[in-house]
């Protein structure tokens, strides 16, 4: 093979490069091209979003509370007024309410049972605020892995069709498998990133309800320690 020979080879393998690489291309042609492993990444992405607007906008309505309502349940109670205060309780739907409710039926039990019950009760919030967190941690550490699979996959697909190829090696042979390989990668770790801030992006909100509720705790059991007028 002389040298015109060789550099005609390199011009037809440039124009085919540079040709591909005009073509425009769609999200969705992209994605297919990453083969069959795009479809439990793409079904990732899907419950990654769900679970977090879901859970999103459950905790900011739980942080909605009343900034006035310890001050008017300490009323109430300084009064004598208790089912005033449970009423008041039961009209509002949070997880403050509903710890304070139980500890103002557990009023009169020593202290300690009225701690713990009002414990249990805030571990419960807790526990409903967390659902589906442990899911989307999951999808940031699974999507990548998955990501990973696929560039396994396409580069074992591009070695089997240069096998195959023998001396007839081009860039049209080896490009199912790098498309492969590139685009489940990407896709991957884009899913895992966006999971990945969303998780802690939730578990940031729910710490700011625990210590909401470690402090309603402690002030509602700093009332009932005062001492009768």
């Amino acid at each position: 093979m002389n040298i015109l020979s060789i550099l005609q080879i390199v011009t037809t393998e440039a124009t085919s490069v540079s040709t591909i690489g005009t073509r425009e291309e769609t999200f969705l042609s992209l994605a297919m091209k990453g083969g069959w492993v795009m479809l439990p990444i793409i079904l990732l992405s899907f419950v990654a979003i769900y679970i977090f607007g879901e859970r999103y906008f459950v905790i900011k309505k739980v942080q909605k509370i009343d900034i006035n309502f310890m001050n008017r349940i300490r009323d109430y109670i300084m009064d004598g007024k208790i089912d005033s205060a449970r009423a008041l309780c039961q009209s509002s739907d949070n997880p403050v309410a509903r710890m304070i409710e139980k500890g103002i039926s557990r009023i009169g039990r020593p202290l300690n049972d009225v701690h713990a019950a009002i414990e249990n009760v805030g571990r419960l919030e807790i526990y409903k605020l967390e659902k589906g967190l442990p899911t989307l941690a999951s999808v940031a550490g699974g999507a990548p892995m998955i990501g990973f699979l696929g560039t396994v996959i396409g580069m074992v697909q591009s070695f089997i069709a240069m096998s195959a190829s023998g001396n007839n090696i081009n860039v049209s042979v080896l490009s199912t498998g790098i498309y492969t390989a590139l685009i489940t990668t990407v896709a991957g770790l884009i899913v895992g990133i966006i999971a990945y801030f969303a998780y802690n992006i939730l578990v940031a909100k729910v710490e700011k309800v625990v210590n909401t509720l470690e402090a309603s705790t402690t002030e509602f059991m700093d009332l009932l320690n005062e001492p009768v007028k």
